[in-house]
């Protein structure tokens, strides 16, 4: 029996003191660290295009709207094809058809119905920007009095993305290497490493009414896009001795 108690007593002594040294080793302060938030940028140029080609007919009667607005379209439908966009390359993206409204003044009177509005818009991707200018000509002289947008994008996207990464990791180490000099120390492994990006914002964007541009070839400038990424860094910090 008095084996036995020793023995208890030893397994409790041995407990206590790795409380003792666990409660001393949470206690010690954080290890110095440097956190650094820097931003990179990447220029390219675009060698794509988006265009919204739209068509908005008025008439009495919907069913007029609509088949006047269906025989430009298809005009213009027709048009593209030849001039080598593929079905792949065409997409409806907006058909509306909405009565047109008459009030009157006094607001004594019901509003009534005037005629109808019918629209069809088609986006158009533009794989060579030379043929930019020819599509948005072409479908005005076809009948469209829509263009509700010309956007300009890079199929190198994805790599210039990379860029603008690259470079604001580069200058994130280079700001912290400069602090921990700095604090008389030195930059210790890197901890953790995030970003965040902001999509590249188009580089032109227009909009056309009627067909007046049709009477001359349309000026086409694509310019440069900038694709901005963002990442926060953090490393160790070794001190100096």
């Amino acid at each position: 029996m008095r084996n036995s108690v020793l023995i208890s007593g030893v397994i409790v002594a041995a407990l206590s003191g790795a409380r003792v040294a666990f409660a001393h080793t949470s206690t010690l302060p954080p290890s110095p660290q440097i956190v650094v938030t820097r931003t990179g940028e990447a220029r390219v140029t675009p060698d794509r295009a988006t265009i919204s080609l739209g068509v908005q007919s008025r008439a009495m009667a919907a069913a007029a709207a609509g088949a006047e607005n269906a025989r430009r379209q298809k005009a213009i439908l027709d048009t593209l094809r030849s001039l080598g966009l593929t079905s792949e390359q065409l997409s409806t993206v907006n058909y509306n058809v909405q009565p047109e409204m008459q009030y009157s003044p006094t607001g004594n009177v019901p509003p009534k119905v005037t005629g109808y509005i019918v629209t069809n818009t088609v986006r158009a991707d533009v794989r060579r920007l030379e043929d930019v200018a020819r599509i948005i000509d072409a479908s005005l002289a076809k009948g469209a009095n829509e263009i509700s947008s010309l956007q300009f994008y890079s199929s190198k996207a994805d790599s210039t993305r990379r860029a603008a990464l690259a470079a604001a990791v580069a200058d994130a180490r280079a700001d912290a290497e400069t602090l921990a000099r700095a604090a008389g120390g030195s930059l210790g492994s890197l901890l953790e490493l995030s970003t965040s990006e902001s999509p590249p914002r188009p580089v032109s964007q227009r909009s056309l009414m009627g067909g007046a541009a049709a009477m001359e070839k349309t000026p086409i400038e694509p310019g440069q896009q900038t694709v901005v990424a963002q990442v926060t860094a953090r490393w160790a910090f070794v001190g100096g001795r």
